[in-house]
């Protein structure tokens, strides 16, 4: 049976025992669980994350040293707010951000009536069905907050947790395969699926939470109680884009070869769809979109984990409109995987591979006249997109082929977007 959760003085919950539960073998049982059907594709979705703070045991906004008022600066969407901390904090949190209310009783409705508006912007949150029940009838959206520690109170999440616009979990143990069984389950309905994450301190669980079964939860409440975890949270949550990067048409005006030289081939630690590849290019007006290796090729097997992007000058696109040389990367490094729709996603380098091979200069050109480039190995084998994301031969290209393409303001400084004068030809 599932052990109710009690609050601790850190604003994260704990059994009340306040010990580690002892799971053995008897405990585990074969968990059966059915799709939900719906609408949503998480995967298509390039939407922000989701990031809540919980404010329990914080009375003023100059609390735990200044956390909250530095909270509202940073790059989280929501804060959980109490009936006890609730007029203290509210003022604190700009409107840009999700206020939500953590209920235990009706009374603690009636305390939004002072609020702007009543407070009916404020969501609800809950492990109480029928209170939640009732701030819905009194036209609040509504979080069901649940706790799992076995089968049972797992179904319970899921089954409950469909019918709110939030569903945010804590789980006792500290494997990611209930969040993994909650995902699959629910990821077609409209419900945002929230990790709570158990320590203030553990940055590590919530950055590997919205990366879980590849789409990851919606989002997660991490509520830091140092400075330097809340610091560290925000640097790595800024490496997590979930982007939407431009995609034109270009249409190719020159393809030729120009001889020997070293190119790359970017091995990462990930597969790409037949519909994804890595954006290339000479200049910081923009790339062409390089195709993975899966496609078929006659004498060599597929390497679904490559793109054999270009000449070792080449800009690689990336997250925070940054660029990085080809030269530059290594096993590690970040790189960011695009599909035909822009939307983003970001893998790590396994391997480069540079090696010398005859090179080939590509040059397209948008709608604007602006004029990107690309210089790659020059083989029959290695492609890039047209503008229906099929794959198309380099060594067959003709002029008024149409190709993808990503345009930039030109202008980088180590990889840095900077506003300056600049002509690259």
């Amino acid at each position: 049976m599932s052990m109710a959760p009690t609050s601790n003085g850190s604003g994260v919950t704990a059994n009340g025992n306040n010990k580690s539960i002892a799971v053995t073998m008897e405990k585990r049982e074969r968990i059966r669980l059915e799709r939900v059907e719906g609408d949503r594709n998480r995967m298509a979705e390039s939407d922000a994350l989701v990031v809540w703070f919980d404010s329990a045991k914080i009375a003023t906004p100059s609390d735990c040293d200044g956390m909250i008022e530095r909270v509202v600066n940073l790059a989280y969407t929501g804060v959980v707010l109490y009936p006890e901390n609730l007029h203290a904090l509210s003022p604190a949190v700009p409107s840009r951000m999700l206020k939500v209310l953590h209920a235990e009783r009706a009374e603690d409705l009636a305390r939004l009536a002072p609020l702007p508006g009543g407070g009916k912007d404020v969501v609800i949150a809950s492990p109480d069905v029928e209170l939640l029940g009732k701030a819905a009838e009194m036209g609040h959206k509504t979080c069901f907050r649940a706790y799992v520690d076995d089968g049972e109170s797992l179904h319970k999440s899921i089954a409950e947790g469909q019918r709110h616009a939030y569903l945010m979990i804590r789980f006792r143990d500290p494997t990611n395969i209930p969040l993994e069984l909650v995902i699959a389950t629910l990821q077609a309905t409209k419900t945002v699926l929230i990790k709570e994450i158990n320590s203030p301190a553990d940055v590590d669980d919530a950055i590997v939470t919205l990366g879980v079964m590849e789409v990851g939860a919606d989002g997660v409440m991490f509520s830091p109680r140092s400075h330097e975890a809340l610091s560290e949270f925000v640097s790595r949550l800024g490496r997590l884009e979930r982007a939407a990067v431009k995609l034109e048409v270009a249409t190719i005006v020159k393809c030729t070869p120009i001889g020997m030289g070293e190119r790359s081939c970017i091995d990462t630690t990930t597969l790409f769809s037949p519909t994804e590849g890595i954006i290339v290019g000479s200049t910081s007006q923009g790339g062409i979109l390089c195709c993975p290796e899966v496609f078929f090729l006659p004498y060599m097997e597929l390497r679904p984990f490559r793109v054999n992007a270009g000449a070792v000058h080449s800009y690689v696109y990336n997250f925070g409109n940054r660029t990085d040389y080809m030269s530059e990367l290594r096993a590690g490094s970040p790189v960011m995987i695009v599909d035909r729709t822009g939307t983003a996603r970001r893998a790590s380098v396994g391997r480069m591979k540079t090696e010398v091979r005859p090179l080939r200069l590509i040059e397209a050109e948008f709608q604007t006249g602006e004029r990107i480039n690309v210089i790659m190995q020059d083989d029959w084998h290695v492609r890039i997109f047209s503008e229906d994301a099929k794959p198309l031969n380099i060594t067959e290209l003709r002029q008024g082929d149409k190709v993808l393409g990503h345009p930039a303001k030109p202008g980088r400084h180590v990889g840095i977007k900077v506003d300056e004068h600049i002509i690259e030809t």
